[in-house]
């Protein structure tokens, strides 16, 4: 089974005007789908993993051959992150619920965390095994996965995602961002 490029559940232009309708469509048409194309050049000489799950490989990549580890990491987890990412958004003023206390009492740490990573990476609120909520960050295309962590929320601070609106003024991208949090979604990843 090959990984496929998930649809976006909204139109590119739906996160204006937080995120902007081009960066959307280079994010997702292009950074995204070369994770996956990616993900499965690794894969195509491994037809045992072709029919795990994107989760069941980034949880156990010590049994992933050494020879593609390093691309099921990185291509892998651009895909996980990336799905996750764009679930974990929906348009301003449409149902997206109502915000999660829990995760409101972590936001001015998460935005400092945020703009605080040095070069690429992802910042995410975490579930842990007892169910404690932490904020993790990961650099590259790495995932809280690997770590054994359930990711709740997390966001992408490539340059990739934000650099056409906002240049480099990320902390201003960090802050325009919670405007488009999915909040339905992301209650549910806390109840899990």
């Amino acid at each position: 089974m090959k990984f496929e490029l998930p649809k976006l559940p909204y139109s590119y232009d739906a996160l204006e005007p937080f995120i902007d309708a081009k960066t959307m469509e280079i994010h997702h048409s292009k950074h995204h789908n070369t994770y996956v194309t990616k993900l499965n050049e690794a894969l195509e000489k491994f037809p045992e993993l072709q029919n795990k799950t994107i989760e069941e490989l980034l949880m156990d990549l010590d049994s992933v051959p050494e020879i593609i580890r390093t691309a099921v990491r990185n291509h892998g987890g651009g895909h996980y992150n990336h799905s996750l990412f764009w679930q974990v958004m929906a348009p301003f003023g449409s149902a997206r619920g109502k915000p999660a206390p829990e995760i409101l009492a972590l936001k001015e740490e998460f935005n400092k965390v945020a703009a605080g990573i040095f070069g690429s990476g992802w910042v995410w609120i975490i579930k842990d095994a007892t169910d404690n909520l932490s904020i993790m960050t990961t650099p590259n295309q790495d995932t809280p996965l690997a770590s054994g962590k359930k990711p709740v929320l997390g966001l992408d601070v490539w340059e990739h995602a934000y650099y056409l609106k906002y240049q480099n003024r990320r902390p201003e991208y960090i802050e325009a961002w919670w405007g488009v949090v999915n909040w339905d979604f992301v209650r549910g990843l806390l109840n899990r």
